[in-house]
C-alpha cells in the first residue's frame, strides 16, 4: 500500500514537472543563438511549431533532444515526415507526450483505486504501465505511417489528373513552362497546392521546373514525379516531343490505379468475410449449446 502511494506521488510529481517545463521553457543560450545562423529565427519557428501542433508537441518538447540523440526518428519515419510536411520535433514530442501519458495511467488508476479500498498490488499496474508505455511510443509511428500512404495515394491520384491537363496543355500548343502552369492552377487540393508552389519557387528562383518536380518528388517519395520532371527536363534540355511520352505516363499511372483499388476492394471483401464467419459460428454454438448441455447433464 505504501508502495502503491509512494509510485503514484512520483508519478504525479513528473507529471507536473513536466507540465510546468512545457508550458514556460527555458530560452536559448544567447552564445548558442548569435553562434548558429539565423538561430532566434529557427528557434521562434520551432515554437510555432508546438505551438501548432497542440498540447501534446507542448508538453513533450523537453524530451525531444534526448530522443534525437537516442537516434530518434528512424529513416523510414523521416521520410514519411517529410511526406507529411511535419517537423520531426513535432513528432518526437508528441511521441514522448503518448508514452509518459502511457506509463503514468495505470499507477494513477491503482492509487485511486487504493485509495477506494481496492488493492490490486503492484504487478498489474507495472505490466499495464510497460504494455500502455510501449503502445504510446508506437502509436505516432503507426499514424504518420498511414497518414504518409494515403497522402502518397492522393497525391498519385492528383498527378494523373494534372498529366492529362499538361497533355490538354501541350496539344493546344503552349510550352512546357505555360502547360505545367496551367495544368497547375487548374486543380484544387494539397497536392495541387504543392504543385503550384513548386512550380511558383522555380519561376521566382529562375530555375528549371523540372529541378524543383525532382526535388518535390522525392521530398513525398512520389517516383511518378521523378519520372515526369525527367520527362520534362529532356524537353527542356534537348527538345525532345514531350506529348506523347507524358500520355503514355497518364495512361500506365491509370492502370496502376485501377490496379490498386481492385486489390483494396479484393482485400475489403475478405475482411468482410470474417466477421460473418464469426457471426455464423455464434450462431451454431447458440443452437447447439442447449442440445449438448443436455446430453451432457443426462451423462
Amino acid at each position: 500500500m505504501t508502495g502503491m502511494v509512494l509510485l503514484a506521488g512520483l508519478g504525479t510529481g513528473l507529471g507536473l514537472w513536466l507540465i510546468v517545463v512545457g508550458w514556460f521553457p527555458r530560452p536559448p543560450r544567447l552564445d548558442k543563438a548569435l553562434d548558429a545562423p539565423y538561430g532566434l529565427s529557427r528557434t521562434a519557428d520551432a515554437e510555432v511549431d508546438a505551438q501548432s501542433s497542440g498540447w501534446t508537441g507542448r508538453w513533450g518538447r523537453p524530451a525531444v533532444r534526448w530522443l534525437r540523440r537516442a537516434g530518434l526518428p528512424l529513416a523510414s519515419t523521416r521520410r514519411d515526415l517529410a511526406t507529411l510536411d511535419k517537423p520531426v520535433d513535432v513528432h518526437l514530442a508528441e511521441q514522448a507526450t503518448a508514452t509518459v501519458f502511457g506509463l503514468l495511467l495505470p499507477p494513477c488508476a491503482a492509487a485511486l483505486l487504493a485509495f477506494a479500498g481496492l488493492n490490486i498490488g503492484a504487478a498489474t499496474p507495472a505490466a499495464a504501465s510497460l504494455v500502455l508505455g510501449l503502445a504510446g511510443f508506437l502509436a505516432p509511428e503507426l499514424s504518420v505511417r498511414s497518414e504518409a500512404a494515403k497522402h502518397r495515394a492522393a497525391f498519385r491520384d492528383a498527378l494523373s489528373s494534372f498529366l492529362d491537363l499538361v497533355v490538354i496543355s501541350l496539344a493546344s500548343g503552349a510550352g512546357v513552362d505555360q502547360a505545367l502552369d496551367d495544368a497547375a492552377k487548374v486543380g484544387s487540393g494539397p497536392a495541387y497546392t504543392e504543385l503550384r508552389y513548386a512550380l511558383t519557387e522555380a519561376r521566382l528562383a529562375r530555375v528549371p521546373p523540372w529541378d524543383i518536380l525532382a526535388a518535390l518528388g522525392r521530398r513525398v517519395a512520389v517516383a511518378e514525379l521523378q519520372q515526369l520532371a525527367a520527362t520534362v527536363g529532356l524537353a527542356g534540355t534537348e527538345g525532345a516531343k514531350v506529348r506523347a511520352s507524358l500520355r503514355s505516363r497518364a495512361i500506365a499511372l491509370r492502370a496502376r490505379q485501377l490496379t490498386d483499388a481492385e486489390g483494396e476492394a479484393n482485400a475489403a471483401t475478405e475482411r468482410m468475410a470474417l466477421p460473418i464467419v464469426a457471426l455464423f459460428a455464434g450462431f451454431l454454438i447458440f443452437l447447439g449449446y442447449p442440445a449438448m448441455a443436455a446430453v451432457l447433464g443426462g451423462l
